[in-house]
């Protein structure tokens, strides 16, 4: 926060509503008071330390409330600072959050009683170039409530315990979840150690039976290593889409919920130890289109991994893999490429049941096709291509743009 304690903020009204220049907290907070529809809070430039942002407003689709930077990337958040969004239709633009020390960084809720929706993070960054370790347990975002929007942002260089980017859903909400991670540069994340190091989850193993329904696409994970499980999806009904892995030393692992689709993702492994592609769990999961391109991992980090289900087990034990159709993929200089049968626990023993692999395109010059730990009675293999020589070109699209306009 600025140096001074005057309540420094000027508006100008325009056609849509008010423009709100402020200069420190204190400006925001008494500005926040009476923000209507289609109001801009306009945070001047430079650097606020310790700054606490807490907004609750009412926009609308068509006149949202915008709190953004004077010029993105020169309004500067260090220490323990934190925005928290509640209410509907506010618009995040251009912030970044340098060095956060605090358990909370980007928080889509005033508390547990005022959720966001219809909410959006755009243009910002989460960075973190030090060592800390102190804080027990962070996330630099959070998002709550329904139908939020996190995209073109840089969230980078987390090193203490905890997710990087949470879905939270609950077992009571009736609206929830549906959100949109899209067109996110996230970058270098060191190796924890322990769990708790994924860079997206949403949900978690108490709320995994619920419907998230939320699309994460056209995101860029480079060198995300911070646990096996780069992503880990605890929830049902969500589409990973048009992402791409590059360099990192983990999986996307469906690991609690059922019905999500995994489509035309790529996984490089750009000689990253460990790096690997999809691993399944539970029911009605589809896996198509991806590329596995150059992957090193093996077991559970294999460019495909089918785990072991656990006899009635508990919400977070192993869910037997049931219908999952893996179809249409291309696995090129993989390690290993399709693994059946991996146990993650010791009363872990249900071989997947019902399940298809088909169409898919496997180099085998590297290591074998399929690597069988259980029987397969259950897994109709067919329509696939094996052999030595590189499958047919696979025709990707353009890379779409990610991370905020200004980040260089």
């Amino acid at each position: 926060m600025r140096q001074h304690h005057l309540l420094a903020f000027a508006f100008a009204v325009s056609v849509s509503g008010k423009d709100i220049s402020v200069a420190d907290i204190a400006a925001f907070t008494e500005a926040a008071k009476t923000i209507a529809a289609g109001d801009t809070l306009i945070l001047q430039d430079g650097i606020w330390a310790d700054g606490r942002l807490k907004i609750h407003a009412e926009g609308t689709a068509e006149k949202p409330v915008t709190i953004k930077a004077q010029t993105p990337g020169k309004v500067v958040f260090t220490g323990d600072s934190r925005l928290s969004v509640g209410g509907a239709h506010v618009l995040v633009d251009g912030l970044w959050f340098q060095n956060p020390t605090g358990a909370q960084v980007v928080e889509l809720r005033l508390d547990s009683k005022q959720l966001a929706s219809d909410c959006r993070i755009t243009n910002c960054a989460v960075t973190n170039d030090t060592q800390l370790t102190s804080v027990d347990s962070s996330q630099f975002v959070s998002i709550y409530g329904a139908r939020n929007r996190v995209d073109h942002c840089y969230i980078a260089g987390k090193t203490t315990q905890g997710t990087t980017l949470v879905v939270w859903l609950s077992n009571e909400a009736k609206d929830q979840g549906k959100h949109q991670i899209d067109h996110n540069h996230f970058g270098p994340r060191q190796k924890l150690g322990k769990n708790g190091g994924e860079t997206i989850r949403l949900g978690d193993s108490k709320t995994s039976m619920q419907t998230a329904a939320c699309i994460v696409e056209h995101n860029l994970f480079e060198k995300c290593d911070g646990e096996a499980e780069c992503i880990s999806n605890k929830s049902c009904g969500n589409l990973y889409h048009s992402n791409t892995f590059k360099g990192v030393s983990g999986t996307l692992t469906l690991r609690h919920g059922n019905a999500c689709r995994v489509e035309n993702n790529v996984f490089f492994g750009d000689k990253a130890k460990g790096s690997g592609g999809v691993r399944i769990i539970g029911e009605d999961h589809v896996v198509t289109g991806n590329l596995f391109d150059s992957l090193t991992g093996d077991n559970e980090r294999s460019a495909m991994c089918f785990m072991l289900g656990i006899p009635d087990s508990v919400p977070n034990g192993y869910f037997q893999v049931k219908r999952a159709k893996v179809t249409n993929n291309t696995f090129v200089n993989c390690a290993h490429n399709i693994l059946i049968g991996m146990s993650g626990d010791k009363k872990a023993k249900l071989p997947p049941m019902e399940t298809e692999i088909s169409g898919n395109r496997i180099q085998t010059n590297l290591g074998e096709a399929f690597e069988l730990k259980c029987a397969v009675e259950g897994v109709v293999m067919k329509d696939n291509e094996i052999g030595q020589a590189v499958p047919e070109a696979y025709k990707l699209p353009a890379p779409e743009p990610v991370g905020p306009a200004w980040w260089k």
